[in-house]
């Protein structure tokens, strides 16, 4: 007995001392995405920075004779020869690809199927959380059972059992749980013995109740107290707006700006499935909306993350190599005091350690962007990225009573969807339901037509329409 309490005690701790904020970690099948190449006369920047240390790569979207070329950098310091490199081009494009604003999507169960399960969890207690369909799709594709799901005061409590440590671990952080690399061999003998997991998450709201082409780019390092990119001079040769896209790499958290406002991209909608084949249309001209809205022009923040792992992946995190090239100084300090926050099967054969990636999308003009950008490292490890949904409806034979209901939910949602997308980019409704019957993709049910209610009145007095 005394030996049952140590195991019970140890899970515990293994599970609720490491459990984290939620880390908006997301699962999905990743379709498409959103780069620079989507924008004309752009330019790509990465800045690597710690302390007063500085490593910034630049590539820019000249085309013509090379020898007509010509770049002035302004930097804050003298620049000697052995603070140049010449770097490889398809290091900003991996950045570029790993980074980009994407799509993903999902796939419904049968709702006849989903029933059961459904009402097994809603009969464990009258205050039962709210869950969400996809949180029981996601454990059920990982082998992961949600026994029962509750509230109690400020805590969300799931108990849960599993089929393997994998799955279970997998679950746990995609869900904002941080769960030891150690503790992966101990849940693994816990599942053996069919034991299941109480697992709690703090209820914020609760809790608040309570209390183009490039030529090869060009890496500088040097150091200054100022962390800053100058863009003045470039809109001298410009001709119009410039998008500008700057990828930070640093050790403590996301970049912003602090001369202009930093707004995140819209994110997390989901839209129409025919955008599936008209991505890069819709991203542009959600983007200039989103930019309209500013005035024309703005700094947004399309990812940060962790350059451990990412998900879903838009490209492989970059290697050790291609970090030190970029100029990643410090990848060699502390290798062995952090556990690695990402399930196995998401892990690169070549782990980044201590890299925080930040990719901020600027359009501006001289007009609108008197200064240069200046930069501040925040130090919040909060996860974002520009992500799009698409939600398939299930197409296959249902036949039980919550079939209606189901394609009613469906049609409701399709709805929401359209008017999302025209909120995003501005596209006229008629105009998206035209190229949603073209593509012949995600059209609405056809329902049954309700029967008329009759009241006693109707019988009293009969409608002129009867």
């Amino acid at each position: 007995m005394k030996q049952f309490k140590y195991l019970l005690s140890s899970a515990l701790v293994a599970i609720t001392l490491t459990a984290a904020p939620s880390a908006s970690a997301f699962c999905g099948f990743y379709v498409a995405k959103a780069d620079t190449d989507l924008f004309n006369q752009s330019s790509k920047v990465a800045l690597v920075r710690d302390g007063d240390r500085t490593v910034i790569t630049m590539a820019n979207d000249y085309i013509g004779d090379p020898t007509e070329f010509a770049m002035v950098i302004p930097v804050p310091t003298v620049i000697t020869k052995d603070q140049v490199h010449i770097s490889d081009a398809g290091l900003l494009d991996h950045l570029d690809a790993y980074t980009a604003p994407r799509l993903v999507e999902y796939f419904d169960d049968n709702p006849c199927e989903r029933r059961y399960r459904k009402e097994m969890a809603m009969r464990s207690s009258v205050q039962m959380a709210p869950m969400m369909d996809s949180a029981f799709e996601e454990a059920e594709n990982l082998g992961v059972t949600i026994e029962e799901s509750f509230s109690v005061g400020e805590y969300d409590i799931l108990i849960l059992s599993a089929k393997e440590s994998d799955g279970l671990q997998t679950w746990l952080e995609s869900n904002g749980y941080r769960v030891p690399k150690k503790a992966v061999k101990t849940l693994g003998s816990y599942i053996k013995q069919d034991m299941k997991f109480f697992v709690a998450k703090v209820n914020l709201e609760e809790k608040a109740k309570q209390g183009g082409e490039m030529l090869r780019p060009i890496a500088v390092a040097y150091e200054s107290p100022k962390f800053m990119l100058p863009i003045r001079l470039g809109t001298v040769n410009a001709n119009g707006d410039q998008d500008l896209f700057v990828y930070t790499l640093t050790k403590n958290g996301k970049v912003e700006t602090t001369n202009y406002r930093t707004q995140k991209i819209p994110s997390d909608k989901e839209l129409p499935i025919f955008i599936k084949d008209d991505f890069g249309d819709f991203y542009k001209d959600m983007y200039k909306t989103s930019a309209n809205r500013q005035g024309g022009h703005g700094v947004f923040m399309e990812y940060a993350w962790d350059m451990n792992w990412c998900d879903p992946c838009a490209a492989d995190p970059l290697s050790d190599d291609q970090l030190k090239e970029l100029g990643v100084f410090w990848l060699d300090e502390g290798r062995n005091d952090q556990p690695m926050p990402m399930p196995r099967s998401m892990r690169p054969k070549q782990m980044a350690k201590n890299v925080y990636v930040t990719r901020l999308h600027v359009r501006y003009d001289a007009e609108s962007f008197p200064e240069d950008l200046k930069f501040k490292e925040t130090g919040d490890r909060q996860n974002f990225q520009g992500r799009y949904i698409l939600r398939h409806a299930y197409d296959g034979e249902m036949d039980c009573p919550e079939a209606e209901k189901y394609k009613q939910e469906v049609n409701a949602r399709k709805e929401t969807e359209i008017k999302t997308l025209a909120n995003l980019t501005g596209w006229e409704t008629k105009y998206i339901r035209t190229k949603m019957k073209a593509s012949g993709k995600g059209e609405l049910f056809d329902l049954d037509e309700p029967k008329k209610r009759v009241d006693w009145w109707n019988k009293i007095w009969p409608s002129d329409e009867d």
